[in-house]
């Protein structure tokens, strides 16, 4: 493939997650990764050195504006600090870079409506970054779904957790209302992967927390009502063996996906059962779900498509998390 046929990117910030995504940027095969930047003296050089050894061509910049600011970049990926995400989309949109943001594009509903608006205006196309969305297992999900396997569909569990590690403690440093803890950080994959399965809106939101001494959730666990006995439960913690799953129960049977963060290399699991005692379980090709969100995302910018998760979507899931947040920390149901 030309580059003409490739979208240039270039990164926001020498984050631990260029592990997953720098990879998945020079891999794609319609997108190029022209520079990273970073406001840390010598991280950029770092990052590429420890993940792209093998490219001297990328750039490395100790600034992140010089990313913004080469006519060469069409689009951004924006990996930096939680409550960072909305300011450096908007910065990003206003220089004409498409965004591709990682999770929470934003801590509020109002951020998003002012990304929306700014996208509009620029003509540019921005994308939360829920890798995990575009991993083929959730396809298949679907399939079964959609051939009426287990009935219709009336709860969702989501469990989402792994034990913390000295070296990420930074993930509590900050309360929630500043991007800190457990919601923002894992909380948000559990409540959007809630979300596809139903469709409409939830009415209200029940949740309990357990807070750290910053103002952090370290563990959070919760209801959300979608009406006519129709449930989404959700659960996950810093301070819990790893889990990442989801089951779906219908009025004739359940379909569980057994590990929804895939690694490159994982062999992917669906089991499902039905109630007349038939059960199966499917193991699918591994798949590397960052280098098709990138895909994904550059062949929309190139064809001028929608991208699959809009910024409607983005906006309900925030939407949902802060009324989740406000019902832990007052004890209350919370409407939506």
């Amino acid at each position: 493939m030309t580059n003409n046929a490739q979208l240039r990117w270039g990164i926001l910030g020498a984050a631990r997650i260029n592990e997953r995504l720098m990879p998945a940027i020079i891999e794609a095969n319609n997108a190029q990764l022209i520079a990273i930047g970073s406001r840390r003296a010598g991280a950029a050089a770092e990052t590429l050195h420890k993940y792209a050894p093998c490219y001297p061509e990328i750039k490395a910049y100790d600034e992140l504006d010089a990313i913004l600011t080469d006519p060469n970049i069409q689009a951004v990926y924006v990996p930096m600090a939680n409550q960072e995400h909305a300011a450096w989309t908007l910065r990003a949109i206003e220089h004409g870079k498409h965004v591709l943001c990682e999770k929470p594009l934003a801590l509020s509903v109002a951020d998003i409506d002012a990304i929306e608006q700014a996208a509009k205006k620029h003509n540019v196309t921005v994308m939360e970054g829920f890798m995990y969305r575009f991993h083929p297992q959730h396809q298949r999900v679907k399939a079964l779904l959609d051939s009426g396997l287990i009935g219709e569909i009336r709860s969702v569990r989501a469990c989402y957790s792994f034990m913390m590690r000295p070296a990420r403690m930074y993930r509590l440093a900050e309360d929630v209302s500043h991007g800190g803890g457990a919601m923002w950080d894992i909380g948000c994959y559990a409540i959007h992967s809630l979300r596809q399965f139903f469709q409409h809106p939830p009415q209200a939101v029940t949740a309990l927390s357990k807070y750290v001494e910053s103002g952090a959730d370290i563990s959070t666990s919760g209801v959300l009502d979608y009406g006519d006995g129709k449930f989404a439960q959700f659960d996950f913690s810093f301070e819990r063996a790893r889990r990442c799953e989801y089951e779906i129960i219908g009025t004739q049977g359940g379909i569980k996906c057994h590990v929804v963060w895939q690694l490159p290399g994982d062999v992917p699991v669906i089991s499902w059962w039905h109630e007349d005692g038939r059960s199966g379980e499917e193991r699918l090709p591994a798949s590397n779900h960052f280098r098709l969100e990138v895909e994904h995302f550059s062949d929309c910018v190139l064809q001028g498509k929608q991208p699959a998760l809009s910024l409607a979507d983005a906006r309900e899931n925030c939407q949902v998390i802060v009324a989740a947040l406000q019902s832990a920390a007052t004890g209350r149901r919370v409407e939506i």
